[in-house]
């Protein structure tokens, strides 16, 4: 393993030094291995992997490649001023040092903000034919055209924003449709356009999501306007039913704005306002967005304070909420509460971003910083609420920690639950809390495999202990080889660790009673862990706590601090597990459906499946869709759409050759 050392004292990005960057891309190696961006003062920017690293490093500089990368990147690349390679012996050898080299050095760009699971986000699938539009917590992008509007601070506020739109526009209400060859109510009374049945062709529907859209971009006055010209255009027309659709929508959209605004003077122009409160871990920042002299949106993120300076995290923010934007939301002013570290470079790449200047100021005097301190108070009382939902945490795990006599408060807890209907589709989830609150990201599904466990015949105790082997099984062989458990444990928090056992548990819950208690302990003597882990159950009837051995439960008060812990751990788990429970079962149902199709093997069905995602989609697929999935050629595809459209003439098949779903680019 080799790399490339780093040129000493302050210099210029390398874009400006076009001859420089050229002799240092020739330098970089054509093999596998890890790729570091530095600034002008030696701090790495990101770090990346490639398989090959000459050809990545050179794709962020190539002409016109600022165009391709996302805003965030193409903020990092203007200040890149030089680069490390690392060269490793493999890509996965890569992926690993990666990973690594990211937990102990947190670029700046590739850890901006956490994702903040505590405001929920807006989201509009641009990516399909027809839109959803939802409420997530979760923003995970499955398509560069997807967006996500947010995060917002009051869900309430949010949940009757969304509610009315879809009584003033007519949207897509359901995620599948009701029924298989006919509309629903919801069309029949004006809600929905017939999206189930294509009564309203794809380009239209994504102009009236573009209506709906500029609602959660806080451009009301500019959609108003739109929409008072539509209805002009409409009543010239004399087409007076579609003017006063557009006249309804208008009296909606007044209800909306007297719902949600507040004036805040000053109405000829529009900005957007941050600040922040930090104590000694957290900061709780604010970002109020005013159009036109009125508050439309209240964003909210939260940051790591130890870190960094009040100055830097707004600046994290700037970066973080704008590079997600459409540039028709960026503003033409940002008011501050600190100066940024970086702060011409930031109003520079906005301006370019917006396609016109945004002036950055940190305001000292008068209305502007009296703005500054009305975002700065809501951002105290943010701040307030999460300091006391962190304290309650903290004392639940303390209170916990007395109930189980551990010599300090759990960190990790994990808890497990099974979930079938009479042995079929036997399934069982895996939870986990990190200090209190839920860790999604560690969260573990399992089919269970005993085939002693199957329809008409079920065995929880079975169950339970088949899990606890397959969990625990690399620890069981790790300590069978001679590794300290405890040496392992230690070393599990390091970032430089590459053993893979960094996962070990301060305390297991299993959801149950005495007997499935005994059978993971009798699991995890097979294993030779029983002495290592601390493991409880949680009896449903009573809420009463077992430890293993122990004859009578623990005794413990049914609303004190730690069982209400176990309590939420326990609930967790069996939510997950019935909902996965509920997807095997219906993934199950519709192949047993698609079997009903002469021709249709398990192969094929496996194949359709994997291709259209869901049977709901290929109900919905034209002939032409259908005979360009894997395995069904012409014949068959017809044979599987007229299994869903029974009723529909030979006629009409003609216009089922429109494809359902093609790609079509969000117009901006």
């Amino acid at each position: 393993m080799t790399h490339s050392g780093v040129a000493a004292g302050p210099i210029r990005p390398l874009q400006q030094q076009p001859e420089r960057l050229k002799a240092r891309l020739r330098e970089i190696p054509a093999e596998p291995g890890c790729y570091l961006m530095r600034d002008g003062e030696d701090r790495i920017l990101y770090i990346g992997k490639a398989k090959v690293l000459r050809q990545r490093v050179r794709s962020y500089f190539q002409s016109g490649s600022g165009h391709g990368h996302s805003p965030r990147i193409s903020l990092m690349v203007r200040q890149v001023c030089e680069i490390e390679c690392i060269v490793t012996d493999s890509e996965a050898e890569a992926l690993a040092l990666e990973s690594n080299l990211i937990k102990q050095n947190q670029p700046h760009f590739n850890v901006l903000l956490k994702d903040d699971k505590k405001y929920p986000y807006l989201c509009i699938t641009w990516s399909e034919a027809y839109p959803r539009i939802f409420i997530t917590r979760r923003r995970r992008f499955r398509s560069p055209l997807d967006r996500f509007y947010g995060p917002y601070v009051d869900v309430g506020l949010l949940r009757r924003t969304l509610s009315l739109v879809k009584r003033v526009f007519p949207l897509r209400q359901r995620p599948l449709p009701l029924h298989r060859d006919r509309t629903c109510l919801n069309y029949d009374i004006g809600r929905c356009p017939g999206v189930c049945q294509q009564k309203i062709d794809s380009e239209a529907y994504h102009r009236t999501l573009r209506q709906v859209a500029m609602v959660f971009q806080g451009r009301n006055e500019e959609l108003l306007a739109l929409l008072h010209e539509q209805m002009g255009k409409y009543a010239e027309r004399l087409d007076f039913e579609a003017a006063a659709r557009v006249r309804d929508q208008l009296q909606g959209l007044d209800a909306l704005t007297a719902d949600q605004k507040m004036s805040l003077g000053d109405s000829s122009v529009s900005r957007d306002v941050i600040a922040l409160v930090a104590d000694e871990r957290l900061a709780a920042v604010q970002l109020f967005q005013m159009r036109a002299g009125k508050l439309v949106g209240r964003l909210g993120y939260t940051a790591e304070a130890l870190s960094a300076g009040p100055g830097t995290i707004l600046q994290r923010v700037i970066e973080e909420h704008y590079s997600q934007v459409e540039p028709v939301e960026i503003p033409p002013e940002l008011l501050v509460q600190h100066a940024l570290p970086q702060q011409e470079l930031i109003a520079e790449w906005l301006s370019e971003r917006r396609g016109r200047r945004v002036a950055l100021a940190v305001p000292q005097r008068q209305q502007k910083a009296e703005l500054i301190e009305l975002v700065e108070r809501n951002a105290a009382y943010e701040l307030q609420r999460a300091q006391r939902g962190a304290e309650q945490q903290q004392l639940a795990t303390e209170d916990l920690a007395q109930l189980l006599e551990l010599p300090t408060p759990p960190s990790r807890i994990e808890g497990y639950d099974i979930s079938h209907i009479q042995g079929s589709d036997a399934v069982a989830s895996q939870v986990v809390f990190i200090d209190g609150l839920p860790a999604k990201q560690h969260y573990r599904k399992y089919k269970i495999r005993s085939s002693s466990i199957h329809a008409g015949h079920s065995d929880d105790f079975m169950a339970m202990a088949e899990i606890m082997r397959r969990r625990f099984r690399r620890w069981s062989q790790a300590k069978a080889e001679g590794a300290d458990l405890e040496t392992l444990r230690r070393e599990a928090s390091c970032a430089l660790h590459t053993g893979g056992l960094n996962d070990w548990p301060d305390v297991v819950m299993i959801d149950g009673g005495k007997g499935q208690l005994s059978a993971v302990m009798e699991a995890l003597r097979e294993l030779d862990l029983h002495e290592d882990l601390v493991v409880c159950s949680l009896a449903k009837q009573r809420e009463e706590v077992f430890l293993p051995g122990a004859s009578q439960p623990l005794e413990s008060e049914p609303d004190q601090l730690g069982i209400t812990l176990l309590r939420r751990l326990r609930d967790e788990a069996h939510r997950f597990a019935v909902s996965f429970h509920r997807q095997q079962r219906g993934e199950r149902m519709k192949r047993s459906r698609l079997s009903e199709i002469p021709g249709l093997g398990p192969k094929r069905i496996r194949d359709l499946l994997a291709h259209f995602r869901s049977i709901d989609a290929i109900q919905l697929a034209s002939v032409e869709s259908l005979a360009a999935a894997p395995g069904l050629g012409p014949a068959l595809a017809r044979q599987v759409w007229e299994y869903f459209h029974p009723s529909v003439s030979e006629d009409d098949t003609l216009s089922a050759n429109i494809p359902l779903a093609h790609p079509l680019e969000l117009a901006r």
